[in-house]
């Protein structure tokens, strides 16, 4: 899949003009204009950072494995320990209940214990019993486990059967 290193160039002046890495996801269109890429959850445009090209791919990804985008929340706002943060994608379940959280980095960024265990704070809050975490080129699934930590899982399970639980 990882043909070249980018995937193609927006832009057409100069410093405007931005280099999009071929990320570890299948091809997705995305509308895109000058800067800004076409947010489906939020239903808007937003600034096209590293990190925003990588959480549109997640949510692609998980809307063509059968996560209902209605059902997702973009950078939900949460308290932890006295400070806002925000989650970049809270998945809820048929219940209303939060069932997966989605922490999203730029490719740039790798993924070490801290970021798990900024995710692991978030899901103190949220409660979530899955979580899943990627950088674009490098994606990890957990199950939230009951001494606070998470166990690896080989893939993300459906929505169908985690919304069963």
């Amino acid at each position: 899949m990882k043909a070249g290193r980018y995937l193609f160039r927006i832009g057409i002046f100069g410093e405007n003009t931005r280099d999009l890495e071929r990320l570890n996801f299948p091809e997705y269109g995305f509308r895109l204009r000058e800067g800004q890429i076409f947010d489906p959850a939020r239903k808007r445009f937003v600034a096209l950072t590293p990190e925003e090209w990588v959480r549109q791919h997640v949510i692609r990804y998980l809307v063509e494995e059968g996560y209902p985008l209605s059902l997702m929340a973009v950078e939900a706002e949460i308290n932890v320990y006295a400070l806002k943060k925000r989650m970049d994608i809270l998945v809820y379940g048929k219940d209303g209940k939060p069932l997966l959280i989605v922490e999203c980095k730029a490719p740039s960024v790798k993924i070490d214990q801290g970021v798990f265990d900024q995710l692991a704070r978030y899901n103190l809050r949220a409660g979530a019993p899955y979580f899943f975490l990627s950088n674009g080129h490098n994606h990890y699934c957990c199950k939230a486990a009951t001494d606070g930590g998470y166990l690896f899982l080989k893939n993300l399970p459906p929505f169908q059967i985690l919304s069963n639980i």
